[in-house]
């Protein structure tokens, strides 16, 4: 991951295995099944990045050899935060490295005429004192991150200790949260052009709710 030269709130991965994966997800033709597997796969490919600056403390362990002072997370493991239904793939990814976390759903919906986000569910438990990593696919318009943020933050969760993690970033995306959750940082596997007249990211790869599930 290195930190985006004109976002001071954006780390993109820069991953030969990553990119290819992501070029596989881009294509119309990439069946339900591919398109679920490299979505969770780079997930568990990101979480090394995501999770490496989380605090440690040393803990004595008896090894078969001898008493050993062995580096263990301070905190207890991050909470995922997927937001449904597009961010389940994800999770299940971060999940299979971060086994001990716990998985707290939010979902919501973009209404397409005005473009908000609406909330429809919220699972969250207290973030007071808790790692966050808020996983979704897309960054486009920010407004449903911005509400994700809004109700994570409403359990107490220092924005410093939330970091967002998508698959793909739009510039006004990542402008958007900027100014609204400014210490959220975003951790994307790339960042895209731009977005159309509709919203959509371009390149993108389509809705990756849909693509996820094989529905329309």
């Amino acid at each position: 991951m290195h930190k985006h030269g004109n976002f001071e709130n954006l780390w993109v991965a820069d991953h030969p295995v990553i990119d290819h994966k992501i070029s596989q997800i881009r294509n119309v033709a990439t069946d339900k099944r591919i398109f679920r597997d490299n979505v969770k796969q780079i997930a568990q490919m990101m979480s090394y990045a995501v999770t490496s600056e989380l605090e440690v403390s040393q803990q004595s362990v008896e090894t078969p050899i001898t008493t050993y002072m062995a580096p263990v997370l301070k905190n207890s493991f991050p909470v995922i935060v997927p937001i449904l239904r597009a961010g389940l793939a994800m999770a299940d990814g971060l999940e299979e490295v971060l086994t001990e976390s716990t998985v707290a759903h939010i979902g919501m919906y973009r209404d397409h005429d005005t473009l908000e986000a609406i909330e429809y569910l919220n699972k969250l438990p207290d973030l007071k004192d808790r790692d966050v990593i808020l996983v979704d696919p897309m960054l486009a318009t920010g407004n449903s991150a911005e509400l994700a943020a809004d109700m994570i933050m409403a359990k107490g969760a220092d924005p410093k200790r939330v970091i967002f993690l998508v698959l793909l970033a739009a510039p006004e995306g990542v402008k958007h949260m900027a100014s609204c959750h400014k210490d959220i940082r975003i951790m994307s596997a790339t960042l895209d052009e731009r977005l159309n007249e509709n919203a959509y990211i371009v390149p993108g790869l389509g809705d990756a709710g849909d693509r996820c599930f094989g529905t329309e």
